[in-house]
């Protein structure tokens, strides 16, 4: 069996665990080829492929990033680009495709797989955000990235008496927020599932300072929106779209700590982690969950079972289907942002 891999969307820690473990299955337990796509759908488009051996992933296990590239490249926006990638696996004799990525690669691949193209899914996003998996790679890394920055802030915080308000990702769903939230103990977390009243947080941080607490910290997302008397909307970086249609978010962390500070009168500043969550290296939970995805997608290929994504349900790696992974958005569960709230203020 000659198989290709590639990987699509942002840069996530535990990736090259996952290419590791596709490559060590495929040669050493089903005698076949693994080849690498460069630069995500991309490189499929262009035919940028390249033989994967046992010795091209030795020692990639503990490093950030992906050793094949990644883009955000949407075939289907572009004329002719699913053409190529049809011409493009003949031509290199691919009998099967494993894409790993989040919602917009996997929804690129579920796509392909219904015009005949037999292709498995891997989950990866750092937003934890994709349905038919209880995690997705990348997402311990991130918020243990967030919680350390938390507890660093919170020594800052306490000597200036001031509110510090921590950006972290999350586009559509808040799961960065709440966990790191908890983890690092903030006093108010913001979710984009939840419109912001500025007026509440406000109320939260004015409590706590009357308990006698000089200082708090505030968690939220970069896809939180504000609301307003009659809608509620999202802050952006630029208008912009991408393949996939997304804009580019950030800034609400500045324009929430200025109006903190205005409606307290308490010094408030703002830090914004960005990359920084999903960059380096990943933890140990990252690196073993990115090898039994890589196992279980090389074994799915093996059985002949295409069109599906890999999963964790509980402590099990299941298969499920791709169009069904890609269907919605799993948005954080309330009872966990209640027990959140439980330590507002």
């Amino acid at each position: 069996m000659r198989i290709a891999i590639l990987t699509g969307g942002g840069d996530c820690p535990g990736l090259n665990a996952v290419i590791r473990a596709v490559v060590r299955r495929t040669i050493q337990s089903h005698k076949g080829e693994v080849f690498g796509i460069s630069d995500g759908w991309a490189g499929l488009i262009e035919g940028r492929l390249q033989p994967l051996d046992l010795r091209s992933v030795s020692g990639i296990l503990p490093k950030g990033g992906t050793i094949l590239g990644t883009s955000r490249t949407n075939p289907f926006k572009t004329a002719g680009a699913v053409e190529k990638i049809v011409e493009n696996i003949g031509k290199f004799k691919i009998e099967a495709l494993i894409a790993v990525g989040g919602e917009d690669t996997l929804g690129v691949a579920a796509k392909l797989h219904e015009i005949g193209i037999k292709v498995v899914g891997v989950p990866k996003t750092i937003d934890n955000d994709l349905s038919g998996t209880d995690y997705t790679f990348g997402f311990d890394t991130a918020i243990n990235i967030a919680t350390e920055a938390i507890d660093r802030l919170h020594t800052t915080a306490e000597s200036h008496n001031r509110v510090m308000v921590v950006e972290v990702m999350g586009r559509q769903t808040g799961w960065i927020a709440v966990e790191s939230g908890i983890a690092g103990g903030a006093d108010v977390v913001l979710i984009p599932e939840m419109p912001i009243s500025v007026e509440e947080v406000c109320k939260l941080i004015k409590l706590r300072h009357e308990r006698g607490k000089d200082f708090s910290i505030v968690v939220v997302a970069e896809g939180a929106r504000f609301q307003d008397k009659d809608q509620t909307r999202t802050i952006v970086q630029d208008e912009k779209l991408d393949a996939f249609g997304h804009v580019r978010l950030g800034g609400i962390g500045a324009i929430l700590a200025q109006a903190i500070e205005e409606r307290t009168g308490y010094e408030s500043r703002y830090t914004v982690l960005g990359h920084i969550q999903r960059g380096g290296t990943p933890t140990a939970f990252d690196r073993v969950l990115g090898t039994r995805f890589g196992v279980a997608a090389a074994d799915l290929i093996m059985k002949g079972e295409f069109g599906k994504m890999v999963g964790l349900r509980g402590n099990k790696v299941q298969a499920i289907s791709l169009k069904d992974a890609v269907g919605k958005l799993k948005t954080v569960d309330m009872e966990l942002y209640e027990i959140a709230g439980v330590f507002f203020g």
